[in-house]
Order: structure tokens, then C-alpha cells, then sequence
């Protein structure tokens, strides 16, 4: 039968959560700091994947080949102090790829063991999903169970996930023999967050020259190890969401904001060449704006408060919102630009309180 962990939250006083709450908002903010000493150039990459650490949320990944992806979350699992596990995808795996492999025993004879991401399950705090595309839909069944359940059935035994959090990218150059994520499996992730290159010319020289910069496992060493205990993310997460109010005035704002998502002429928005009364086929959903405001509750943690503005809200909209929204097939074949250009639109059509 499978065990589930003590709402250790309960055994804290509600006298002393204000107290505790400004504790870990110190560790957290310490986190980052572990954080950008392996990863430069990337202060809002690390404010976001710190906020879906603290948001309990998964995340999908977007940026090109070698900007450190792998080394961001390296160094925050790291600092988490659990495991880390990477898996790539490719067109030939199976689901059963992550559950168990086969080889021959000194015996000479087949042995079937678990995985190394069953192994460490009730340790693992970070999976790395890369190539996620390459994978065929049976895998992301499977991950998207993982994702929603934090179980896997396996070996007459349920195997429990509790601090799981997966990170996913996608293949974006080399399209042929891959698999889109659909609709449904991309609404799964909290948020996608976009790690570019830097821009500034000091840090991309410190980049390309300076050696320590090619030595990963070097830089991940400098990251001080459990910097915030993994274990307790599930306990700190629920804490905040129930410690950040928002607004009777904040509350519509949203409301709006979503009906100018869904309904863009409604809010007298136009954009041009673009057909806004047949644009969104899909996606801004009940599930996507609650992320929304579970994302901006962590970010006015952060930023030392117990209630939300709206520039929490935009903080991570474009993160949030973006990648769950469908549009029109003949708009799609411009990639991004229709949706943030709505995006956009929606926050100068909607007044702020």
C-alpha cells in the first residue's frame, strides 16, 4: 500500500508561520544565490525556476543547444540537496526504459533491475527530460502520470515520488522523427521558461575564455549542497499559497485578463493582420490561470510580500499563460508571436487596480 508523508505543515503554530515564512524566503533567495555561481548571465532563468520550485510546478525548458540548461539544474538540485536524474529522449524508447533495464548477470543470465530514476524515488528532487519530443507518446503517458501522481507501479510495488520535479525540453532545430507535445501534455507543465544567451559582452567573454567555465562538474562542486532541505518544499509551498492573499480588486483584474484571453474582441482588442475574433482555439483554462496565481503568490514571497499586485501577476504571465494557449492553425505557423503579442495586447486592454 502506498505511504504517504505527514502534513508536516500542521505542526506548525499559525502564530509563528509569519516568522517561518520570512526564514525560507532567506533561503530561498540564498538558493539563487548557490545557484548563479555556476550559472551566470541568468538572474531571471533562476527567479523562475525558483518560483516553480516553491510553486511545486514542472517546467518545460526552451533555448538552444549548450546555453547551460543541464547545468542550471544541476546546480539546483544540488542546492536542494536531493538527487538529479537525466533521461534522453530518443525515437526508439519505450516507456519500460524508465522503469527497468535488462543486461547479463556474471551467471550468463538476463537480470531485469529498476532504474536509476526508481532507485532514488524517494530522493529525487530534479529529472531532466531532454529532447522530450524525441520520445514517442507512449513515454509521455507515461512521464505525464509520473508528473500528475508522483507514483510509478512497478515490481508488484508502488513506487512513491514526493519532491519530484520534472524538467522537460524540446528538439526545435531537427524536427524530423519527433513527436509534439499535444495540448493536453503541455497544460501539465507550470510553466516554460526561456534560457538564451547573454546578451552582455563581459559575460559572454567570461563565457568563451575563462576555463572554469569548461569544467562543469568544477562549478557544480563551488554550489553549497542543501541549501534548502527538499524535503521540506512540499510543507513551505502549501504554507505560502495559504499565506499570500490577493484582493477582492486583484481578483477581477485576473478575471478580465482571462476573458481577454479567451474572448480577445470582447476586450476591444485588435492586433494586426491577425483574425483576433477566430485566434484562440484553446488553452487559457480554469488549470492555467490557478497556476498563474500560484506562480505570482511565490513571486510576492520572494519579493518580501504577503499579498499580490498586479506586477506580480505579469511577473510571470508570459511564463505561466503563454505555452497553454492554441491558436488557429494558419496563425500557428508563425511559432510564439501570435500568442505573446496577445498577451501583451490583454495587459494594455485590461486597467490595473
Amino acid at each position: 500500500m502506498l505511504q504517504t508523508p505527514p502534513r508536516r505543515c500542521e505542526l506548525i503554530d499559525p502564530r509563528n508561520r509569519d516568522a517561518a515564512l520570512a526564514e525560507w524566503r532567506e533561503q530561498a533567495l540564498a538558493f539563487e544565490q548557490e545557484i548563479a555561481k555556476a550559472v551566470v548571465g541568468q538572474a531571471q532563468a533562476i527567479r523562475l525556476l525558483t518560483i516553480s520550485v516553491f510553486a511545486r510546478g514542472h517546467v518545460l525548458l526552451e533555448g538552444d543547444v549548450g546555453v547551460g540548461k543541464t547545468t542550471l539544474l544541476r546546480a539546483a538540485s544540488r542546492a536542494l540537496g536531493g538527487e538529479f536524474n537525466r533521461l534522453e529522449g530518443t525515437v526508439d524508447m519505450m516507456p519500460t526504459d524508465i522503469i527497468y533495464h535488462t543486461y547479463l548477470a556474471e551467471d550468463g543470465r538476463p537480470r531485469v533491475e529498476p532504474t536509476a530514476v526508481l532507485d532514488c524515488s524517494d530522493r529525487l528532487s530534479v529529472f531532466f527530460f531532454n529532447e522530450i519530443n524525441r520520445a514517442r507518446p507512449q513515454v509521455h503517458s507515461l512521464l505525464l502520470r509520473l508528473m500528475a501522481e508522483r507514483t510509478l507501479s512497478a515490481f508488484n510495488r508502488e513506487y512513491w515520488f514526493p519532491y519530484l520535479q520534472v524538467f522537460a525540453d524540446r528538439n526545435m532545430i531537427e524536427r524530423e522523427e519527433t513527436f509534439e507535445l499535444p495540448a493536453a501534455a503541455r497544460d501539465r507543465f507550470l510553466m516554460e521558461i526561456t534560457i538564451a544567451a547573454p546578451k552582455d559582452p563581459a559575460i559572454r567573454k567570461q563565457l568563451i575564455f575563462d576555463p572554469k567555465f569548461q569544467d562543469v562538474d568544477a562549478l557544480i562542486e563551488q554550489v553549497r549542497p542543501g541549501t534548502i532541505d527538499f524535503r521540506e518544499i512540499p510543507m513551505i509551498s502549501q504554507i505560502l499559497q495559504e499565506s499570500v492573499s490577493a484582493s477582492d480588486a486583484l481578483k477581477d483584474y485576473v478575471v478580465r485578463l482571462w476573458q481577454a484571453l479567451v474572448d480577445p474582441a470582447s476586450a476591444g482588442i485588435s492586433l494586426a493582420d491577425l483574425d483576433v475574433a477566430h485566434l484562440v482555439r484553446g488553452g487559457a483554462s480554469p488549470r492555467g490561470l490557478a497556476y498563474l496565481i500560484r506562480a505570482a503568490r511565490v513571486r510576492a514571497w520572494l519579493e518580501g510580500r504577503c499579498y499580490l499586485t498586479p506586477d506580480d501577476v505579469r511577473a510571470v504571465f508570459l511564463e505561466v499563460v503563454a505555452h497553454r494557449i492554441f491558436v488557429d492553425p494558419i496563425h500557428a505557423l508563425r511559432g510564439d508571436d501570435p500568442v505573446k503579442r496577445l498577451c501583451l495586447a490583454a495587459f494594455e486592454a485590461t486597467p490595473a487596480p
